[in-house]
């Protein structure tokens, strides 16, 4: 294995994928998926994929041009993620590694460890010693309207999702809790029902919020403040009925770290791509364990299924699908359900899709 995990190639192609549900939020709207795919090739010619999401088509080009100037750092180098991961922590210390840096790392991670479960033929969860289980997922929405989104609500449930989030925050109190409540009226009392504020609110105005959406039987409420405010998260969470779901914004575990000490959630839920790919994860998913804490993944839904299998106190896998039309066989849940698959991470791009919607 020694000559075949030598990292000769690393490639970085930007792309943006168009959404079948496009994505309203409070801090603003996603029509398409900005992602950078990574193809990291070793000397025998394997060759591990990851894609990172760049939230706007402004961020591709740069972070592009960031993704392949790291080929300095890892080519004729072995594929060990770990050991580069410590090697990248080392590099750029007095830099740091939030932003764009981070998310090429995150994304250079993943594509390692896919390519270790592609040379030995198995998936990344058998790898880290799991195996492929079915994952509970919820389908996660954007903002709707209870009126005109009614049917893809209710298809939701036909599809067996026993959970689904929606987000709130961009308009009053009274609206949030209209919508909370026609929501609720459509899907059931029986499915969970969780809310994504997406850091629009102070600490005030998220626990009146949230107070107005409790009796509507809230799974949890998601980022209601800033996220790097770890204080502000622990005192909507100390004032609030509704249990406190944050992380998709940790970077590395470091963050997690302080949020923790912070006291600032009762769910976590990080992000592969913010978080350190599947090193930082394995990092993590230790923390939430020796806390108790309940672990829930963000996007990334191919790579997620992976660690949340794996995860001793795995809770939900976020379904929604950025990747879907570049792929050969895109995640799809069963009944609510989504499993791991390989070899790797289980990845295979469509290149003639990625002809059609390059960047």
């Amino acid at each position: 294995m020694t000559e075949a995990a030598t990292i000769v190639s690393l490639r970085a192609r930007p792309v943006v994928v168009p959404l079948s549900r496009p994505l309203r939020t409070a801090a603003g709207a996603i029509p398409a998926a900005p992602l950078l795919l990574l193809d990291v090739t070793d000397a025998d010619g394997v060759i591990g994929r990851a894609y990172v999401f760049g939230y706007t088509p402004i961020t591709l080009r740069p972070l592009a041009a960031l993704a392949e100037s790291l080929a300095e750092l890892v080519i004729g180098k072995p594929a060990a993620p770990s050991l580069l991961f410590d090697l990248a922590s080392r590099q750029f210390r007095l830099l740091g590694r939030q932003g764009l840096l981070g998310m090429a790392l995150s994304g250079l991670d993943m594509a390692l460890w896919d390519l270790l479960g592609r040379a030995v033929g198995r998936p990344v969860a058998e790898l880290l010693g799991g195996g492929c289980r079915a994952m509970p997922a919820y389908d996660s929405f954007g903002l709707v309207d209870p009126v005109a989104d009614r049917a893809m609500l209710e298809a939701s449930v036909a599809q067996g999702f026993r959970a689904i989030k929606i987000k709130v925050g961009d308009g009053s109190e009274a609206a949030d809790a209209d919508l909370v409540r026609a929501v609720r009226d459509i899907v059931g009392p029986e499915v969970r029902l969780m809310v994504d504020f997406n850091q629009s609110q102070d600490v005030m105005s998220a626990v009146r919020r949230i107070e107005r959406l409790a009796p509507y039987d809230i799974t949890w409420v998601e980022e209601p403040v800033a996220a790097e405010d770890f204080a502000g998260h622990a005192r909507v969470r100390t004032a609030s009925s509704v249990p406190v779901q944050t992380g998709e914004n940790w970077w590395f575990p470091r963050d997690m770290e302080r949020a923790l000490a912070a006291g600032a959630c009762d769910f976590a839920m990080p992000d592969l791509m913010k978080i350190g790919g599947v090193t930082g994860w394995v990092r993590v998913m230790g923390l939430a364990e020796a806390a108790a804490l309940p672990l829930s993944s963000h996007l990334f839904v191919e790579a997620s299924a992976h660690m949340l299998a794996v995860s001793p106190t795995a809770h939900f896998l976020e379904y929604l699908d950025v990747a879907g039309p570049i792929l050969t066989a895109p995640a799809r849940p069963v009944g609510g359900l989504v499993v791991p698959r390989g070899p790797g991470l289980g990845i295979e791009w469509d290149e003639s899709a990625l002809r059609r919607y390059a960047a």
